[in-house]
């Protein structure tokens, strides 16, 4: 996939795990660490329009995560924990000390798990349609179930790439009706080409049980010491806004914007909205040199 306008690919060995990372802007401080999501994502897919938006202000870090990407399969299987495990050798080896850490979806629950074991070193936290605000599996036992019937996530992956009106609807499934564009499912499309889906597949498997999701940080956000902001599209079928509102007023220091006409995937709904909320946040929070 294309590198995002204005946006540098780099690449980094962690003990032998390869990650691609892409990085833009000029400003050293804060750094905005951009977090995407699971299933048919990576960094140049969920963040295309908001690094070089947010590249104008602030320097900015958008890793793929092992199994999306450019980067290595996991090495061992990925869950909430394991990723922030990766997050943990990926920010002191390329040199970012106190970023924003922004995080859409399962990024959205990878930064809140980060910031509860790592508050001194974050600056502030910002989450979007976040993982790990709640316990409930989308879709109850049938949404349990669906990661554990053999084929059946490898079959519709296969199917979603291999035809594009496939690729519209899984988009559909995703994004507010009036927010299908036809570059975005190009771009999908593209993505379920390019990869397998198995580091999603088996994050699946070992997040979503028929008791719950294993992640589900709701007794520890009073913990949370960093400013913090979740922002979450109102039409969002996969994860419900009230988390969202929860975690904002659990979290001592937080603030919570819903987003009218928006499914699951802001930064790529709402780039614009997404990015100006983003801004106005990190320089309240912390001024910069304009």
């Amino acid at each position: 996939m294309a590198v995002p306008y204005g946006a540098e690919s780099r690449d980094v060995e962690l003990d032998g795990l390869h990650l691609r990372y892409l990085v833009a802007g000029d400003s050293a401080d804060p750094v905005v660490v951009l977090l995407h999501g699971g299933g048919l994502d990576s960094a140049s897919l969920s963040w295309r329009e908001l690094i070089p938006a947010l590249a104008k202000d602030f320097r900015v870090v958008a890793p793929d995560f092992p199994g999306y990407g450019e980067s290595d399969p996991p090495e061992r299987t990925p869950t909430t924990d394991y990723y922030v495990r990766v997050l943990e050798r990926f920010l002191p080896e390329i040199g970012v000390e106190r970023p924003v850490l922004v995080g859409t979806s399962m990024g959205g629950g990878i930064a809140v798990g980060y910031t509860l074991e790592h508050a001194a070193s974050v600056s502030a936290l910002v989450a979007i349609d976040s993982y790990g605000l709640g316990g409930s599996v989308p879709g109850g036992v049938l949404g349990a179930l669906f990661p554990r019937i053999p084929y059946l996530g490898d079959l519709s992956w296969r199917a979603i790439a291999r035809s594009r009106t496939v690729a519209y609807f899984s988009v559909r499934a995703v994004v507010s009706y009036g927010n299908v564009s036809p570059g975005l499912v190009d771009e999908v499309f593209a993505e379920a080409k390019r990869t397998d889906g198995d580091a999603w597949r088996r994050f699946q498997r070992a997040e979503v049980g028929f008791r719950g999701l294993k992640t589900n940080y709701v007794d520890r956000l009073p913990d949370v010491s960093v400013p913090s902001l979740f922002v979450h599209g109102e039409d969002d079928r996969l994860v419900p806004q009230s988390w969202s509102v929860r975690a904002g007023a659990l979290v001592p220091d937080a603030e919570v914007r819903i987003l009218p006409n928006c499914g699951h995937w802001p930064p790529r709904e709402q780039p614009n909205r997404v990015n100006a909320l983003i801004r106005l946040f990190v320089q309240s929070n912390m001024p910069v040199d304009m």
